[in-house]
């Protein structure tokens, strides 16, 4: 809320549970993907390549306010896959210094590979759940997700945007 005050029509414990069963969830898919080469020791690199595919060219400042990275870290992984040629640097014309990040050919092959081979191996999961359930838990995570990048640290939260309230409320 952007008065800081407390929001009486979810509960917090129910929250606090979300969170905790996300964050144990986030380690089995960082289990899975380190088993299945989704994540390698550079770590963080296709997920990186999917932002650049979704969203066109970034700079490193802009790829790194998407995560909860420092801009070093975003630097050091653009330059390792620059190394192997899946992304390269170009002018932008909006910034002299600041660099945008963009696919190669061999980048969006990767890309494009890898969401194949992920997507041949979540559609073995049995989850017991409908399209709009999965839908719906994503859009609840989303906001979960903003809301907590909304916090200023200091026990004061915002509100998450109305798109993402109206979203999950429908």
């Amino acid at each position: 809320m952007a008065d800081g005050s407390r929001n009486d029509s979810v509960a917090p414990e129910a929250v606090a549970e979300l969170m905790f069963e996300v964050a144990q969830c986030f380690f089995r898919i960082r289990a899975f993907g380190l088993k299945e080469g989704f994540i390698t020791d550079v770590g963080g690199a296709f997920g990186l390549i999917r932002s650049l595919a979704l969203h066109g060219p970034l700079t490193v400042p802009q790829i790194a306010r998407m995560r909860p990275v420092s801009r070093q870290r975003m630097q050091k992984l653009s330059d390792a896959l620059a190394d192997e040629g899946l992304v390269e640097f170009i002018d932008n014309p909006k910034h002299q210094r600041s660099r945008l990040v963009q696919l190669t050919a061999a980048g969006y092959d990767y890309y494009h590979q890898n969401m194949d081979r992920l997507l041949s191996l979540v559609a073995m999961f049995q989850l017991g759940s409908g399209e709009a359930d999965i839908q719906r838990a994503t859009q609840v995570v989303r906001c979960l997700g903003e809301g907590i990048g909304g916090m200023n640290y200091r026990g004061s939260a915002t509100q998450v945007s109305r798109d993402c309230a109206e979203e999950t409320l429908a």
